[in-house]
């Protein structure tokens, strides 16, 4: 088992330029992390200048990038826009692999109040073989969340309800794209982590270790201080083999002492599960 950690607590610092990207891999390797995850909101540009001296710069480190996440909105009811949004990932997929990045995670879009749930789910799963075919030519692997509310997006995430969240894993499972499965945000939802991961396990590649403050609602906190069952869900994988990655997703605004004393509770949590 390894550790990575998308840095929620510190987005408002690494988008304003108070925290480098480089800052953050020091960061996370001081911590003991075995790699790190990075949002595309941390990326200032792709021109080839800033990406050659952004990848010498964590070469420096030498801490790899697990997971980068991204956020497409392929449930939005305008066609046109879909297209953009396949494109907009398809730009990406091919800067995951420019950075060398291991995992991109995808999302299937925003609940739209316009489009049925049938229509999200048929849009989401034709764009996903769409973008299967482009990940693998530049050998990025997928991952698909079941997401709760970025601050990328103005609603909560389709795939929030993880009935809609199933459907579209069922619609996928003849592609190479597998699943980063959140452990809080079917708390927040109202459900249990324990009634959806056993029904998709077989796709679950890593895991974004997260906890909610109260159930039923989107509620990010410290992870060990709030109702999510992660020590449930980290019997049933190492009870069934799981031995990839672990990325803390920490959001409870504490900074990098939130990051820290989440990354000690996950690892023992994880070594007595």
């Amino acid at each position: 088992m390894k550790i990575s950690c998308l840095p929620v607590s510190l987005f408002g610092d690494i988008c304003s330029n108070k925290m480098t990207l480089s800052d953050w891999a020091k960061t996370a390797k001081e911590i003991g992390c075995d790699g790190f995850d990075i949002s595309i909101m941390f990326l200032k540009n792709r021109t080839p200048t800033y990406l050659a001296e952004l990848k010498r710069q964590l070469a420096e480190v030498g801490l790899p990038i697990v997971m980068m996440t991204t956020y497409p909105d392929f449930t939005h009811p305008n066609a046109e826009q879909r297209e953009r949004e396949l494109l907009y990932l398809q730009g990406d997929v091919a800067l995951c692999s420019e950075l060398g990045a291991k995992y991109l995670r995808i999302l299937a879009g925003q609940a739209h109040p316009e489009p049925s749930a049938q229509e999200c789910v048929n849009w989401s799963a034709d764009a996903f073989h769409e973008i299967d075919l482009c990940a693998k030519r530049f050998g990025v692997k997928l991952l698909f969340e079941n997401h709760g509310k970025p601050g990328a997006w103005d609603r909560v995430d389709f795939t929030y309800d993880p009935k809609n969240f199933l459907e579209i894993c069922n619609r996928i499972r003849d592609t190479d794209i597998r699943v980063n499965f959140d452990t809080g945000n079917v708390t927040a939802f109202g459900g249990d982590p324990m009634d959806v991961l056993p029904q998709i396990f077989d796709l679950v590649e890593t895991i974004h270790v997260t906890d909610m403050k109260e159930k039923g609602v989107f509620s990010p906190t410290l992870i060990g201080t709030g109702v999510t069952p992660n020590q449930k869900v980290f019997k049933y994988l190492k009870d069934n083999g799981f031995e990839n990655w672990l990325c803390i997703e920490e959001a409870s605004n504490r900074g990098l002492d939130g990051i820290r004393d989440a990354y000690r509770y996950v690892k023992e949590l994880w070594d007595n599960a």
